[in-house]
């Protein structure tokens, strides 16, 4: 059947010539195609049923919209190219002025009924209207769709950790024998036409998109599914400077803290402020993380080891201020107690001089007693007088040095009691501070192994 075109004939002024004018409506007519008419509409187009239906398709990601870890969630936007075969619609371009392709509203042909696996929420992006038919009956279809999909994202590596989420499509009523699917373009050729398009500056860095072909039986039914693959890369910069460096300083300056002088209240406090603000950014990290993970994330277990061992730290301090306000305690009841002892001693001295002016006055007394009694052995008397003074003075002495030696001895004692507190907390500081910073070393580098590996 030869389709007849309108004719314009033309006239110049050095002859006339003829053009054959086309339009897509004469293709439209040529084929029957309206809007009314079911046949192109209600069944699979093929001439013989057993033959399957090649869908081909493509995905191309256009931006990463989100990556939500507490719902799972997964948010790229996409184009999604869709062709195959109708075998009802076919014409020869030559008839028709060189028209190889026509564009009519989808509700006029048959589509595939696709579906996305993943998706759990209604696509509200503006749809494309309209697809694409060429003159060999290849039926092409765009859409840009907004999926709001399902994906498992792993934590435990967070913030240098690499997702990888699905999307899978699949005919909801058509089976491998009736349907099937097949990639338009190579794996690179979809990597880098995403990369070429990719409009995002968010927190994720596409890195690759890879398709699987796989087959899923449901009930007697084998079904066949797209599986695209898309692997990203989160940007680590804004995390590491806004949680990760903030409680590497915290640790640093509670480790600096240990030069601060422990009879003041000073480290104390210290302490104890470092330790709060560690606990703020913690608030912080648990508005980020989700609340539930197959394994505690690294960057969890950074912070929490960090915060006990401030905490420990905080405890040691504790102990070391406790001891050496007990050893000054006990230099304060020390100096107390001298001060009290030379008020005695002061006392004693001048009693004994006192006595010692009265026993000179009554030896006097009595050696002029004598002199009047016993005027005869003058020369041996006198002798015998001086003799016993100096016995009863250098007694005397020697009962006072035993004294002063015996409180001389009772001081040092109290001295070595009250120091005994003060050496032991200098001690337990020293070894402390030599675990700690052997704690941070092994556990500093034990967590960056793991988050680069």
């Amino acid at each position: 059947m030869m389709h007849l075109a309108f004719l314009l004939l033309i006239t110049f002024t050095d002859g006339t010539f003829s053009k054959e004018v086309c339009s897509y409506q004469d293709v439209l007519d040529y084929l029957n195609l309206t809007a009314d008419n079911s046949v192109f509409k209600t069944t699979r187009p093929v001439l013989d049923y057993k033959q399957p239906t090649v869908v081909k398709l493509d995905i191309i990601l256009y931006a990463i919209l989100a990556v939500i870890e507490k719902t799972q969630t997964f948010i790229p936007f996409v184009w999604l190219l869709t062709m195959w075969n109708n075998e009802r619609i076919s014409w020869d371009p030559a008839e028709f002025c060189g028209i190889t392709h026509i564009t009519i509203p989808k509700e006029m042909l048959w589509k595939p009924d696709l579906f996305i696996h993943e998706m759990v929420q209604k696509d509200d992006s503006p749809q494309n209207p309209y697809m694409r038919v060429s003159h060999d009956g290849t039926v092409a279809s765009e859409e840009a769709m907004k999926v709001v999909s399902i994906c498992k994202i792993d934590v435990y590596k967070f913030p240098f950790d690499t997702q990888r989420c699905n999307i899978s499509i699949r005919s909801a009523t058509n089976d491998v024998h009736e349907i099937r699917l097949f990639p338009s373009m190579g794996r690179s050729r979809f990597a880098k036409f995403s990369l070429d398009i990719l409009q995002t500056y968010g927190e994720w860095q596409f890195r690759e998109l890879s398709v699987t072909n796989l087959n899923l039986t449901i009930g007697q039914r084998l079904w066949e599914t797209l599986r695209y693959s898309f692997t990203m890369k989160r940007k680590a910069l804004l995390h590491v400077t806004n949680l990760l460096l903030p409680v590497l300083f915290f640790l640093i300056l509670d480790l600096a803290s240990f030069f601060i002088a422990d009879h003041r209240g000073e480290k104390l406090g210290f302490k104890v402020t470092v330790l709060l603000a560690v606990s703020v950014l913690l608030l912080i990290l648990n508005d980020i993380l989700p609340s539930v993970s197959n394994k505690i994330p690294l960057i969890a277990t950074y912070c929490i080891v960090i915060f006990a061992l401030m905490l420990l730290s905080l405890l040691e301090t504790i102990l070391v201020t406790y001891l050496m306000e007990k050893d000054s305690a006990s230099q304060e009841k020390l100096k107390l107690k001298d001060d009290r002892e030379d008020k005695q001693e002061t006392v004693k001295t001048k009693n004994c001089n006192t006595e010692e002016k009265k026993q000179t006055r009554c030896l006097c007394i009595c050696t002029a007693a004598d002199e009047s009694d016993e005027l005869l052995p003058m020369t041996q008397e006198v002798d015998n007088s001086i003799q016993s003074e100096e016995s009863n003075a250098l007694l005397q002495i020697l009962e006072e040095l035993k004294e002063l030696l015996n409180i001389l001895n009772l001081h040092l004692g109290c001295r070595q009691e009250g120091g005994t507190s003060g050496h032991l907390a200098a001690r337990i500081d020293r070894a402390f501070f030599i675990f700690y910073v052997t704690v941070v070393s092994l556990f500093l580098s034990v967590i960056i192994f793991e988050w680069s590996t």
